[in-house]
């Protein structure tokens, strides 16, 4: 098989799907990025994640028929920055929302930045319209939090990435029994098993139940030159009864910084996977950042991943 730009994802030929300049005017927005998606009603519903001229941070939903052609809603939607300790400890900035649907609740994991440190945060709805803040959800140095669509062995179950001085940036797995309370935190991938992400690897998206094991598209970065970050993705497969398990990983990545839009922005050289919808034929949309500056897709066979955890490809 023939993969243009020595990746195995075709870009949508439209990218980038979002950009600051689709946002009303008078928010000043710059960037469009790290965006969280899910399917509602039929409609694709994109939770961007956007920055003003200040570096002001919002959260604004658009949506889309086709999963490609987005309209932003007229505004942001509501934070809880009326509340103290939001204030306190989202002071900075609030970012990477992750979408994930348990029964009939729509859960946004995200990180939030202040003067004291990293932390997640988490917000809930049942129609995209209301928003209820749950509070903060890890202690402090981490980010990445990515849930899980059920229940693992009766406790809610999430990816992180614990930022510990001495890991290097590892993916792990906590537990918890009311979302709010978490522990039991076990490290599940690390970074020394992607021989191209020797810097950090971390989740990217909520997992993909499949027979054949838990799907996690991560993201894997290496340090070129010394101080350049490279942002790709990889693939790999978790026991279905115990995701703490990693049953296979692909040994390559499945996409890497190439086109204009990610090499040059921001931050350059950036393919940040942050959602995936799978389709009735198998079709997987995936969505990403670009150079943390604009919101990009691209599709997958399902299939090709799960050969590629097995390196089959």
């Amino acid at each position: 098989m023939n993969y243009s730009n020595a990746s195995f994802v075709k870009r949508y030929e439209g990218n980038p799907i979002l950009t600051g300049k689709d946002f009303p005017d008078e928010y000043h927005i710059l960037h469009c990025f790290n965006s969280g998606i899910i399917k509602y009603k039929d409609k694709y519903l994109m939770l961007n994640r956007l920055e003003d001229c200040s570096l002001k941070a919002f959260f604004w939903i658009a949506e889309s028929d086709d999963g490609y052609d987005f309209t932003p809603r007229p505004a942001p939607i509501a934070m809880p920055e009326d509340n103290p300790l939001f204030q306190k400890y989202a002071s900075i900035n609030y970012y990477d929302p992750r979408i994930t649907q348990i029964g009939d609740t729509y859960y946004i994991m995200h990180a939030c930045h202040s003067e004291y440190d990293c932390r997640l945060s988490l917000l809930s709805t049942v129609d995209f319209e209301q928003f209820k803040w749950h509070g903060f959800v890890s202690d402090p140095g981490n980010r990445n939090g990515i849930l899980f669509p059920e229940k693992v062995n009766g406790l809610y179950a999430r990816f992180d990435r614990p930022m510990t001085s001495w890991d290097g940036g590892n993916i792990w797995m906590s537990f918890s029994p009311d979302l709010v309370h978490w522990g039991q935190s076990e490290c599940v991938l690390k970074n020394s098993a992607v021989r191209w992400a020797w810097s950090k690897v971390g989740g990217g998206c909520t997992p993909i139940k499949t027979e054949h094991g838990w799907l996690n598209l991560f993201h894997g970065v290496r340090t070129q030159c010394k101080s350049h970050y490279v942002y790709q993705w990889g693939v790999c497969l978790h026991d279905l009864e115990d995701p703490t398990k990693v049953i296979a990983v692909s040994e390559k990545p499945i996409i890497t910084p190439m086109a204009n839009y990610e090499l040059h922005g921001q931050t350059p050289s950036v393919c940040f996977i942050t959602g995936a919808i799978v389709e009735p034929d198998g079709e997987v949309k995936a969505y990403y950042g670009g150079a943390d500056t604009v919101m990009c897709a691209g599709t997958i066979q399902l299939q090709t991943l799960i050969d590629l955890c097995h390196n089959r490809l």
